[in-house]
């Protein structure tokens, strides 16, 4: 097939394209209650191709935007400021321009029908109005088999193992709290990227994935959402987890009040930990700072000047060997005691600031602190367990959602609230975060299971 679609490309005399092909081997099963209502195996073949057309376009014709874009091209570190404004003096002439379309193309098709599907592609790259970049160069590689644990089973295998883990949980917490649904995925992919710099990688990715809903009957009627992905076939995490989101169903189910409004010692944990430290991944990428919605630089002290709390340290993690580019990943530190180290991103905008395209991180691992969570808890606290939806916004920093379930200490006693919301600014409470001792692991994130933070807006009764 791939050899199809480059003579489809040739044909229409397309010079530069990336190639993308995907099998994937999939078991697919939903639950009711502990019965098994649906059972699916797929097996998928299916490719992405990437077309590229340069052009040029007359100084004229370019926006105030794109003018300063002629000047940024060259950023080189040290060099220049980002935050200087760029004259608007720029050399008559034209403009080279690079746009870019994907289309995804099966098996099945004909070369007819590949080429007229490649050839509207190439058309609607013709009006997207980049600044011209380098693409990705290379060479063939080796296949990358997968390393985790799951690679060593079929995704039956694995989607078994792991589906006894997750209802084995639920045995001993009685007959008023119970998973109401579940829906787990098994998967296998074999990825290949192939581009016309030279660019032939191979790799292979296991993961089993899924969410449940967990039902309490008493004293109420609740229910709460969750969900779990894991590329390690870690029976015992899963199992954990389940626990905690069956004990947390039976508090919500106890908790009728909201918090009274007001400012807070917050505990956030769990899930919402990867999310919050989105932020300093969103804000570090080379698209962010490109466009000047970040003014982060290296050596950037993220925290700001007064760190009284744990001073923040992040390694992104390349949980797949290439990225969608066909660039090599590899660890990379991000942050080093509150100092940013890296700027990442793809080669577009990498190419526009003159740095190396690393690549797009999904992954990240944050150390984690001294403080044990029964610490945190020795003084007034909100600690919040779930949200509705927490958000964090790269842009502004406020972070924040409407509370599920909350336990809110006062010195005396602690008690179960629902409602209310958060609303609070990382600018604000970064220089004294403090880090628990345990650790927390799920999908992506690996860190501290709790952050302490100081003065949080509290919307409540």
């Amino acid at each position: 097939m791939i050899e199809r679609i480059k003579n489809s490309l040739k044909k229409i005399e397309i010079a530069d394209y990336t190639i993308h092909e995907m099998k994937q081997e999939s078991v697919e099963c939903f639950f009711i209650r502990r019965n098994l209502d649906v059972k699916r195996r797929t097996n998928l073949l299916e490719y992405t191709v990437t077309v590229f057309c340069p052009f040029e376009k007359m100084e004229e014709e370019l926006s105030v935007e794109e003018k300063l874009s002629m000047e940024k091209e060259h950023f080189m570190e040290g060099e220049h400021s980002m935050e200087e404004e760029p004259s608007m003096e720029v050399a008559a002439g034209k403009k080279k321009m690079l746009g870019s379309s994907s289309v995804q193309l099966y098996p099945e098709m004909d070369e007819e029908e590949i080429t007229t599907a490649i050839q509207s592609a190439y058309h609607a790259a013709s009006f997207v109005e980049n600044p011209w970049y380098e693409l990705v160069s290379g060479t063939a590689e080796e296949f990358v088999p997968s390393s985790g644990t799951l690679a060593g089973h079929s995704p039956e295998e694995n989607m078994k193992k792991m589906s006894e883990a997750l209802f084995a949980a639920e045995e001993n917490c009685g007959e008023s709290v119970f998973l109401n649904s579940t829906e787990i995925f098994s998967k296998r992919i074999v990825r290949r990227i192939v581009n016309s710099r030279g660019v032939d990688v191979s790799y292979e990715t296991c993961e089993v994935f899924g969410e449940y809903v967990v039902q309490c009957v008493e004293p109420q009627d609740v229910e709460t959402y969750h969900d779990f992905s894991y590329r390690d076939l870690d029976t015992e995490a899963l199992r954990k987890d389940v626990e905690e989101a069956l004990e947390m169903t039976q508090s919500r189910a106890r908790a009728f009040s909201a918090p009274a409004a007001g400012t807070y010692r917050v505990i956030l944990s769990g899930e919402q930990m990867r999310t919050f430290f989105q932020y300093y991944v969103s804000r570090s990428g080379s698209g962010m700072i490109y466009q000047k919605y970040s003014s982060y630089r290296i050596g950037t002290q993220v925290q700001g000047e007064n760190v009284r709390g744990d001073s923040l340290t992040i390694t992104l993690k390349a949980v797949e060997p290439y990225s969608h580019e066909g660039i090599p990943m590899k660890d990379r530190p991000l942050v080093d005691n509150g100092v940013l180290t890296t700027i990442h991103g793809d080669s577009r905008f990498a190419y526009y600031l003159g740095i190396e395209p690393t690549g797009n991180y999904r992954g990240i691992s944050v150390p984690v602190g001294s403080t044990p969570l029964s610490q945190m808890k020795t003084e007034a606290y909100l600690h919040i367990i779930s949200f509705s939806d927490f958000q964090m916004d790269s842009f502004s920093g406020h972070f924040g959602g409407e509370i599920r379930l909350a336990f809110l200490y006062n010195g005396d006693t602690v008690t179960p609230v629902t409602g209310g919301s958060v609303n609070g600014s990382i600018m604000e409470v970064q220089g004294n975060m403090v880090f628990s001792k345990e650790r927390y692991k799920n999908g992506n994130y690996e860190g501290p299971f709790a952050v302490s933070l100081e003065g949080v807006q509290v919307a409540g009764v």
